[in-house]
């Protein structure tokens, strides 16, 4: 073993790569392959949004902002989710701009978790929580939402609680299932937690835009969760805006003046050029998702109806742009799966164990893709099915 391999810090160690992006890279080197890996909009981000961004740089808007992000832009996010999902935040002390949801997520956690603290996640999940509450000491404890349709239940949540138990998250709409908490689901969630007032809630809703049937239902809604909930959100899947990196942290200001301290000696701040974008993005162009929404709708309709041809099951996705069918029928694992998927019909799509250990058995779909790429994949998946 190499000397610096034995100084470097165990909980560094502990961690692995992200298996989407272990399968992306190597689905890189496969000539002419088909790829339904990646959970990103196909879609250009909107005219008037790059438009933004030139401008701001034009005026000059190149210099560091606020540590929690331009007020402006605070306000227009603040707004944004009241209007759309009746929350309620003080743009001056209970919203932060981050780099991207992902960083977002990182504040929480390191806002939240001391080493042994239990964090209860459900899954199959999206990979980045882990590493994150092992990073701080903590003990992901994931629930196995397989026999119920990927929801996380309340009988499951009361069963999963111990005196350690610091937090739950709640990922929905999800990555990788496409699953949503429906209301009645989220009531039974928030009687569970009242009988648990020391366990906060950390409440992923990067898809929320994408919510296919209904609204989306933020459990920061219910005022006594509210002030033990950070919700996390951003402009990435909503407008298309991946690679400009702007998330946005609530929160209570109990919880936020704390997470601004983290966020100020982590980042600073986020790009400022960025920052404009988004908050055009929040203003002029608050529906830009609902075009890219109907296109989604009509992406997923095509792909399930090919696997119903095919005799592959799956669970509906009410959100998001990501279908988890099984394979446990084939006999392969789902990591060898993919890679003879890959071999054979050079289509790449994601192994479920990906998602934890919890999704072996199944491969994550993702329809962010043009029609054409899409049928194409689902010819290829179909010749690959019929040689099993």
């Amino acid at each position: 073993m190499n000397h610096n391999e034995l100084l470097i810090d165990e909980q560094v160690k502990a961690i692995k790569t992200s298996g989407i992006r272990q399968f992306f890279n190597r689905v890189s080197t496969v000539e002419g392959a088909v790829q339904l890996t990646l959970g990103q909009p196909d879609f250009p981000t909107p005219d008037h949004v790059k438009q933004s961004a030139i401008k701001a740089i034009e005026e000059g808007a190149t210099t560091y902002t606020p540590n929690q992000g331009i007020e402006p832009l605070r306000i227009a996010a603040a707004n944004f989710v009241k209007e759309k999902y009746r929350l309620s935040y003080n743009a001056k002390s209970e919203v932060i701009t981050t780099v991207g949801a992902s960083q977002a997520l990182d504040l929480a956690v390191r806002t939240l978790i001391s080493s042994e603290d239990e964090v209860i996640i459900p899954a199959p999940v999206y990979p980045a929580y882990e590493p994150l509450i092992t990073l701080k000491g903590g003990k992901p404890v994931f629930v196995d939402t397989r026999e119920t349709n990927f929801t996380l239940t309340a009988n499951a949540l009361r069963e999963a609680i111990t005196s350690k138990t610091k937090a739950v998250i709640l990922p929905y709409p999800s990555n990788p299932t496409g699953v949503v908490l429906e209301e009645a689901e989220l009531q039974e969630i928030v009687d569970v937690l009242r009988e648990h007032p020391n366990v906060f809630i950390i409440s992923d809703e990067i898809y929320s835009e994408l919510v296919y049937e209904g609204n989306h239902r933020s459990i920061a809604t219910v005022e006594e969760m509210r002030e033990r909930t950070f919700v996390i959100n951003g402009v990435s899947k909503s407008h298309s805006m991946t690679g400009w990196r702007i998330g946005f942290l609530f929160g209570p200001e109990s919880l936020i003046q704390h997470a601004l301290k983290v966020h100020q000696y982590n980042v600073s701040c986020p790009t400022s050029i960025s920052q404009y974008a988004a908050l055009a993005a929040l203003t002029n162009g608050k529906d830009d998702a609902n075009a890219m929404k109907d296109a989604y709708v009509v992406r997923r309709n095509y792909v399930m109806e090919r696997l119903d041809s095919m005799g592959i099951s799956y669970t509906l996705p009410k959100g998001a742009f990501y279908l988890f069918p099984s394979i446990e029928r084939t006999g392969l694992t789902s990591f060898d799966f993919a890679v003879t998927l890959l071999e054979q019909e050079k289509l790449a799509v994601v192994p479920g164990t990906a998602f934890s250990d919890y999704g072996e058995g199944y491969v994550r779909l993702s329809y962010a893709y043009s029609m054409d790429n899409l049928k194409e994949a689902c010819d290829r998946l179909e010749r690959f099915i019929q040689s099993l």
